[in-house]
Parts: C-alpha cells; sequence; structure tokens
C-alpha cells in the first residue's frame, strides 16, 4: 500500500541486531486514574474510566507518547475470592476494548466475575488511543464498490490499482506513526497497563486477533504472563496466509450454509446444495442495487458465515429478496467503521512480511480454483504488497512462558483448528480445549457449552490447566 519508501532496503545486521535486543525495559507507569466514565462511554455504572500514556515507539521510550484508553470494572466478590485484574482483548486488529469489557464481563461465569477486576483497552490506534485514519482509503467507503473478485488480467490490474491506492492514503493519512501501530509496540502497551495497575502478572483474555496478541506479549514479557486464555486461535502464519488460509474454510462454510438452507424447504430456496448455491449466485450477479453491489453482499456473507446464529436472519433475508425483488434485509445493518479498515490494514502490514503483487493475484487464481466465487472480504493484508516493510516481524511465545489455554470451536473459518494447534506449538506446555462440533467464532463465555466454560473458568480460577488436548462436544446445529 505504502510506496513512498518502496525499493528501500534495511541492512541484513540490523535486523539481526534488532531480532537479538532486549524488550524495551519498562519503567513504573503512572496511574491511570481510573473514575467515573463521560457520558457515551459505558451502560453499567460501575465501569470506571482511565488512561495512561506510552510511547508511541517503545524502542525510543523517551520519544513521543500517546494516550491509551482504559476501562476497570472491579472485581464483584471478597477480597479473599481476588485474583487480581483481568485484560481483555476483542480481536480485530482493529477492535475496541474499552466497551468490549462491560459487554464480555457479561457473559463470563460468576465466578471469574468475582474473582478479577476486567480491565478494558483501546488498542494503539483504534478507539480513543491515537487512532488512525486511511481517509478515502482508495474509496474503500464508496458505494457500490466494483465485484471484489478479480477473473481476467485486466481486472486483476484493476484489482492490484485499488490495493495501491488503499496503501497511498494509509500513508498520508497516518504519516509517521504508520510503522508504529503494530502488534508489538502493543505487546509492550500491555506490559505499561499490567506495571500501572500494579499486578505482578498479567492475567488476560485474548479472542482472535487477541490471541495473537496475547502471544506476542509472551514473546517479550514471559515471565510476567499470568494466566492467559487465548480463544479462537489466531495461527503464527504471516497475515496474507493466514486470510488465504481463512478464505479457504469460509468456501467450506459456505457449502454447510448451504446445506443447512437445502435441509428448511420452508425457506424456498431448494432442497439440495447446488439449487441453493445457484439462489446465492443469481442474488449476487443481479447486483448492485443503487449502493448494495457483490462487494457488500459478500461482506454481509463474510459476517453471517463466521457465527451461526446469523444463519437464520440471513437465510430469511435470501429467500424474501428471491421471492419479492426487496434486499432491504440482505444489506448491512451498520455503517462502515472507517477507524476499524484503517486500523486493521495499518496493524497487519506493520507485523509481517509483505506478499508481493503476484503472491497476492496467485493467492486469488488458487481460491478460485477451489470455487469459482470465493469470499476474498477477509483478504485485507493483501493491500501489504504496497505497504512500507515492518520494522521487526511479530514474534510470537517463548520457551520460559507459563503454561496457558487455549479454547477453540473445531469448525470455526474464522480462525480455522489447524491454525490453532500450530500457534500451540508456539506456547510451551500450553493446552488445547476444542469444541467439537461447533461452527462458530468465540468459543470461551460466547457458544454457552458447560464443559468448556468450566474448563476455562477453572483455569483462571484456580491455575488447573487441562491436558495438552481436550475435546468436549456440543450441537452442531445454529
Amino acid at each position: 500500500m505504502f510506496i513512498s519508501r518502496r525499493g528501500g532496503t534495511i541492512p541484513l545486521l540490523t535486523l539481526l541486531l534488532a531480532a537479538l535486543a532486549p524488550a524495551p525495559a519498562a519503567t513504573a507507569a503512572p496511574d491511570p486514574g481510573f473514575g467515573p466514565c463521560p457520558d457515551g462511554i459505558a451502560n453499567d455504572p460501575s465501569v470506571q474510566c482511565g488512561h495512561l500514556r506510552v510511547p508511541l515507539d517503545h524502542a525510543a521510550p523517551d520519544g513521543p507518547t500517546i494516550t491509551l484508553a482504559l476501562t476497570r470494572i472491579p472485581a464483584s466478590g471478597t477480597p479473599e475470592e481476588r485474583r487480581g485484574a483481568l485484560l481483555v482483548n476483542p480481536g480485530g486488529p482493529g477492535g475496541t476494548g474499552t466497551d468490549y469489557a462491560e459487554s464480555k464481563r457479561a457473559k463470563l461465569p460468576t465466578a471469574v466475575q468475582r474473582s478479577y477486576d476486567i480491565i478494558g483497552f483501546d488498542p494503539r490506534g483504534t478507539g480513543r488511543s491515537a487512532p488512525v485514519d486511511c481517509g478515502p482509503a482508495g474509496g474503500l467507503y464508496q458505494h457500490p464498490r466494483p465485484d471484489p473478485v478479480p477473473t481476467d488480467p485486466e481486472q486483476e490490474r484493476a484489482h492490484l490499482r485499488g490495493l495501491r491506492a488503499i496503501a497511498d492514503d494509509c500513508a498520508r493519512g497516518i504519516g509517521a506513526a504508520l510503522t508504529h501501530i503494530n502488534t508489538t509496540n502493543t505487546a509492550h502497551d500491555m506490559e505499561r497497563i499490567r506495571l500501572a495497575l500494579r499486578e505482578p502478572r498479567l492475567n488476560y483474555l485474548g479472542v482472535s486477533y487477541g490471541t495473537y496478541l496475547g502471544a506476542a506479549y509472551a514473546a517479550h514479557h514471559p515471565r510476567h504472563v499470568g494466566r492467559m486464555v487465548l480463544d479462537s486461535v489466531v495461527s503464527p502464519d504471516d497475515w496474507h496466509d493466514f486470510d488465504t488460509r481463512q478464505a479457504l474454510a469460509m468456501i467450506e462454510q459456505r457449502d454447510a450454509l448451504f446445506d443447512w438452507i437445502a435441509a428448511r424447504p420452508g425457506l424456498g430456496l431448494g432442497h439440495d446444495r447446488r439449487t441453493v448455491r445457484q439462489h446465492y449466485l443469481d442474488t449476487r450477479a443481479a447486483l448492485p442495487h443503487d449502493t448494495f453491489g457483490p462487494d457488500e453482499f459478500d461482506r454481509v456473507v463474510y459476517r453471517t458465515l463466521s457465527r451461526t446464529e446469523r444463519w437464520e436472519p440471513f437465510a430469511q433475508a435470501l429467500s424474501h429478496y428471491v421471492r419479492t425483488g426487496d434486499d432491504t434485509a440482505l444489506r448491512p445493518a451498520e455503517p462502515d467503521d472507517h477507524n476499524y479498515e484503517s486500523a486493521l490494514r495499518t496493524i497487519k502490514c506493520a507485523d509481517s512480511t509483505r506478499p508481493r503483487p503476484a503472491d497476492v493475484i496467485g493467492s486469488i487464481r488458487a481460491l478460485r480454483a477451489v470455487d469459482p466465487q470465493p469470499i476474498l472480504t477477509g483478504l485485507e493484508a493483501a493491500t501489504c504488497a504496497y505497504w512500507a516493510p515492518p520494522r521487526e516481524t511479530t514474534r510470537l511465545g517463548h520457551p520460559d512462558m507459563p503454561p496457558v489455554l487455549l479454547t477453540q470451536a473445531e469448525h470455526d473459518p474464522t480462525t480455522p483448528l489447524d491454525g490453532a494447534r500450530r500457534m500451540q506449538r508456539r506456547l510451551p506446555g500450553s493446552s488445547l480445549v476444542v469444541l467439537d462440533g461447533s461452527r462458530s467464532h468465540g468459543a470461551f463465555a460466547s457458544q454457552r457449552d458447560d464443559c468448556l466454560d468450566s474448563a476455562a473458568e477453572r483455569y483462571l480460577v484456580e491455575g488447573v490447566v487441562p491436558g495438552v488436548e481436550k475435546h468436549c462436544r456440543t450441537d452442531p446445529a445454529p
């Protein structure tokens, strides 16, 4: 994306020295000054708000600083029950955590609520923590957008031009901060939060990208890792490879959705996968209708496939469109989140080596060979082909870290199980709890499975780690 420095190289010696350098020493951090939240930040009056100044670049701790937004919900139990503070992250990258702390706490087992102060934070570049903005982002927010799946060489060239335009706008909009909005710096921010809370260890619950962030924290601060639950685990691959693997899993998940729809003849979309798929393809081909086109449709499908509770509303909306031509219920329920989309690409492109443009097109062709109509919505790291090279790639896990707990749905298409197992191998002694049969993204305190939730609760409250791999079984139906 970012082309002003393309062609520049970093000497090998510099890279080696950076890899060998110890993590930046974190000095005692100031108190976050928790107090009542401003209007509109929280629904629960028990939620407290605070802030913390951290270096923009942790490798230059005396340089410019940014301010992180934090929230805290005190533990509800007795002093004897308290286990410390539990930092939470909802994923993304680009998701905000100050609001997430309140919503996630409400779903956590009662014993965890009684044992931990729940701490939320907006990671750097997001929400109220020095938010990044890619401006027009190469037309990303213009609707309807061009069909996102190129099918011939000219469309492929146009696709690459679009990626370059996003990169250029991000470089202009974010400026000098661009290379500092990354997972490694956010992991060091988490260490500053631990120090500010005066906690001897960082207890942590990370979901989706939050698992990658937790593994990065462990790489740099292994001796300060406390009880860490990593739910719906991102693989340790570079981001473009991860995105491509996810797109393959989305094709499988969409077939499962078609089968599910075919088993419900009342929807009027057919009795077999082939017929349902044809209705789906015909709907997509009929677009755009004013601002709702194939790109917007694919984004709705991508979101639908991630959680099975969204299958029924989508199927009903598709059925209604096929019968009436009214696409109102198919359209996205929420407007574009410019900060989320900007942070998502900024962090991915700052974390991993860049794919070449030929790699981007090669991945799309490989996906089209599996299914002529793949869903490319999640291939955000393709933009990194035109981004500045990363200062350093993200390190994950460390031999000196304690065992941690991973929780995962068996058929999660957003963070596939094979990637979770690869991440597990980076985290010595870690335990993996698999929810067999489930096709939803988000497992712990999300799918309400007693077996999995109890294992995570016991780990957080009592420190008991299950065996290397534990299986819980659930009804796979949405």
